[in-house]
Order: C-alpha cells, then sequence, then structure tokens
C-alpha cells in the first residue's frame, strides 16, 4: 500500500505494520559527514546554544559563584588570612552580643516590615478604586520608591528628631499631648529651704501648717527664670482679708530681679503665678480649690478653714518633649515606619495591577447575593489575589534580609547598636574592625538566610507555571 508524495511524486513505501499493530518509529540516520549532531527543536546545535550562553555563564561565575566560594574558603581562617581556624569564626560570630542582636533584629524586620507593607498596600490598592483620584494618590504614594535609601534616611532621620520644633514625629505627638494635657507654665518652681511648704510624695507642695479663716496665707516659690515668667503675669499683690469664714492668699515668684527685696514678703518688683492652683485638704481629700489671678492673689471658701493648703503636681509638670523615637526601645520600630513608607506603595501598584485583573463578575455577584464589602473583601478578593500577595511578600523577605542603608543612616550613635542587623555588622566588622574572617562568616550565615527564601519563590514560580499549562 502506497500513499501519493506531495508534488505529484511517485508512491511513498509505508513500512510494514508489526505484529502488534504499530507502526515502527522511523530509524535516525547514523553519525556521518551529513549529519552534525543531535538539535533542538528550532534546530538549533547544542554546541552553538553553549557558545552563545558563555559570556553570560562566565560573568556568573565571575560575580557570583567564585565570591560565593571565596566567602567559604576565607570564613575558615582568622583576620589576617595566615592561620586556619575552621569554623571558630562562627563561634566567635554567635557569641559576639552585637551579632546576636542583629539577628534578632533581623528577625524581627524579616516577620514585621513585609507583612506591614504588604497589608497596607492591600488596603491602599483596594481603596484607591472607589476614589476618582486614585491615579494621583497611586502617584503620591509610590513617590517614595523614587528616593534614595540613603536620602529617606536623612528625611526621616529629621522626621524623629527629638526636639519638637524640628522633628515633625514630635511635633505632632506634642501637640497632640497637650490638647489633652497641657503643660505647666512653672515646671521648675520650687519653695525655698526652711519655708511655710514642705515637698510630698507625688511633685506636689503642701503647707507645713493648717490655715485658718480671716488670715492671708503667702506661699513664695523660686526657680522660675525671670525671661520665661509668662507674659499675664502681673505684681504680686497681698489680699485684704477674706469675708465671711474666706480665705485669701498669694502665690508669687519670691525673686527681685536685679537684687534687691525681702524673703517671705511680697516686694512691688516681684511677679505673681498666674494660673496656679491651690488646693484645701482635710484627711486626704481635697474640700476646695482656686486658681490664682494674674497678681498671684486667690481666694478660698469657708470649707477651707482647718485644711493644708497644696500645691499640686500640675503646677509644675515639665514641658512634654515628644517621644523618643531613635532611643535604644523604639529605634528599630521606627527604621521599620521608615521603610514601610518607602515600600507601601511598591505593594500597592503591585497589588492593584493583580485587583484590576480580578474577574468582576464574582465580586457583583457576592454583592448581589447578599455579601457585605468585609466579606467580599475576606472570602473573595484576598483568595483571589492570593498568588500577587506571595509574590509581593516574598520580595520583601528577601529585600529585608539584607536591609543596608536605612538602618546605618537614622539611628544616632548612641542607639546604633539597639538597631544593628546583619548587613550592617557585616560592614562594620569588615571595614570598621577589619576582621575579614568573622566578617566572611556573617556574609556566609546572611546568604543562608536568602536562600530558602529565594527557592520558596522559584518553587511558587514553577507551581504557577504549571497551574497556567493546565
Amino acid at each position: 500500500m502506497a500513499t501519493e508524495a506531495a508534488g505529484g511524486a511517485g508512491p511513498v513505501p509505508v513500512p510494514p505494520a508489526s505484529p502488534g499493530g504499530s507502526v515502527p518509529a522511523p530509524r535516525t540516520a547514523p553519525d556521518g559527514p551529513g549529519n552534525r549532531g543531535p538539535q533542538s527543536v528550532t534546530r538549533t546545535r547544542r554546541s552553538l546554544a553553549f557558545l552563545f550562553l558563555l559570556p553570560a555563564l562566565v560573568l556568573l561565575g565571575a560575580l557570583v559563584l567564585y565570591p560565593i566560594v571565596w566567602n567559604v574558603v576565607r570564613s575558615l581562617f582568622d583576620s589576617s588570612g595566615d592561620d586556619f581556624v575552621g569554623l571558630g569564626n562562627y563561634g566567635e560570630m554567635f557569641s559576639d552580643p552585637n551579632i546576636r542582636t542583629a539577628i534578632k533584629n533581623n528577625a524581627i524586620w524579616l516577620v514585621v516590615a513585609p507583612t506591614v507593607a504588604t497589608a497596607l498596600g492591600l488596603v491602599l490598592a483596594v481603596l484607591t478604586e472607589r476614589i476618582k483620584w486614585g491615579t494621583a494618590f497611586k502617584l503620591l504614594v509610590f513617590m517614595p520608591m523614587a528616593i534614595s535609601m540613603l536620602a529617606s534616611g536623612i528625611i526621616f532621620r529629621l522626621v524623629y528628631e527629638q526636639d519638637p520644633d524640628r522633628g515633625v514625629a514630635n511635633a505632632v505627638a506634642v501637640t497632640v499631648h497637650d490638647t489633652f494635657a497641657e503643660s505647666s507654665a512653672f515646671p521648675k518652681a520650687h519653695p525655698r529651704p526652711r519655708s511655710a511648704l514642705e515637698a510630698v510624695k507625688g511633685g506636689a507642695f503642701l503647707t507645713k501648717e493648717p490655715v485658718r479663716a480671716g488670715t492671708n496665707v503667702l506661699l513664695p516659690l523660686v526657680g522660675v527664670a525671670p525671661d520665661v515668667m509668662p507674659d499675664s503675669a502681673k505684681p504680686a499683690a497681698v489680699p485684704a482679708p477674706g469675708k465671711d469664714g474666706e480665705i485669701t492668699g498669694t502665690v508669687w515668684q519670691d525673686f527681685t530681679k536685679g537684687g534687691g527685696g525681702t524673703l517671705d514678703k511680697v516686694d512691688p518688683k516681684e511677679l505673681g503665678y498666674p494660673g496656679m492652683r491651690v488646693e484645701a485638704v482635710k484627711d486626704g481629700k481635697v474640700v476646695a480649690s482656686a486658681k490664682a489671678g494674674a497678681d498671684g492673689r486667690f481666694t478660698l471658701p469657708a470649707e477651707a478653714d482647718g485644711a493644708r493648703l497644696r500645691l499640686p503636681a500640675d503646677n509644675f509638670r515639665e514641658p512634654y518633649g515628644g517621644i523618643n523615637w531613635l532611643g535604644p526601645s523604639l529605634v528599630t520600630w521606627s527604621v521599620i515606619g521608615a521603610y514601610v513608607w518607602m515600600w507601601a506603595g511598591f505593594a500597592m501598584v503591585l497589588i492593584g495591577a493583580g485587583l484590576a485583573g480580578l474577574p468582576r463578575e464574582l465580586l457583583e455577584a457576592a454583592r448581589v447575593d447578599g455579601a457585605g464589602e468585609w466579606q467580599v473583601f475576606r472570602r473573595i478578593t484576598v483568595p483571589l489575589l492570593a498568588p500577587v500577595l506571595g509574590v509581593v511578600l516574598v520580595t520583601l523577605m528577601i529585600n529585608v534580609l539584607k536591609i543596608f542603608d536605612l538602618v546605618y543612616v537614622i539611628p544616632p550613635g548612641s542607639a546604633r547598636d539597639d538597631a544593628n542587623v546583619l548587613a550592617v555588622e557585616l560592614y562594620n566588622t569588615a571595614f570598621v574592625d577589619g576582621d575579614a574572617g568573622v566578617a566572611s562568616a556573617i556574609s556566609i550565615f546572611l546568604f543562608i538566610l536568602v536562600v530558602p527564601v529565594m527557592l520558596l519563590n522559584i518553587r511558587r514560580l514553577r507551581r504557577e507555571r504549571k497551574e497556567e499549562r493546565r
């Protein structure tokens, strides 16, 4: 049996079927002068493909493989590179408290920073779909990505300044705090030694003896610089005796600028303490209270008879200086905040791209069935975005394991050890301390930490490719 060949040629013989009914595979031509070896589907010889890949392989070996092998070997020698110490550098690495702090901080970074940045990016991506100026908003949020890590570190070094007049974060914190608990104008005021007032627990001052109706009580204080006295303060005055059992008195600055004056007596050049609160206390309870006027005078009702007068600690509250963002306890979290500010825009853009590709009919069907927005978000949007969220999360995890710039620039010298991470410790050990052996051990340890995350990413990519082929 034969078939007609294309183009009108003669019949082409068909090989006979095997006893099982199948047609045997055609034989390959033997290697010879006319056959140049195995070829790919695109008929490209493997040797030619290898020739094109050779420059990339050389660069990969020179820039990646060789440094890794060299670091492994170098980590087995001492700082000079002459004496073999085996795993001694690794033992020294884990016994160093600075490196242990760096490992702990890297663990905090690995858990907190990618999670917060991804979650914030998800929220921003969902919210920007609901506003008309979403594109402009995305541009603003993504803009920090255009700034280098070094520049961002300098920006946040200023943001976290302790002085509220310079640091934005503390300016906001002080404003909010003073809205609910205003600081005193007399934080350093105190009585003179052997005065009628004595200090009590909590920062308040209490008269040593009870006061009686119809008497004038003088409460002299010192310690406030004349140039920081409130503008509303007026020259102190002695009040007239109280009527109907009232108790009157004066609380003032017992100090005359330029010298002169008499102790424990009101002089014309001395100023009153406006707004100073005075309380009458009996058996530990406040029975009456009053505020001093601009000239320091105050009046208490007859219920204060026989009570001791107290100047509560609120009168002497120090001005709120804000939060020590770059102190030992908060410095790592503050630097993570700067990182999230930079990378939340990156997460938002990637998640927003995934969100744009979601099948809208599923979301609308859920809403028609009575699902609320939170249910739609939690049960439909997030599961469908799981592959994109995985990409963002793994990318940020690899990124934070190598974090260096922000941690090197933002913390001040006093808190740098508390904010230490492995990349910064590697730099300091190699270039500041000059110990190349321990520095190589740190680099290998950091490489070991990154490899599992990279393998996880490769596995995820392969799984996605298999699902696409299906």
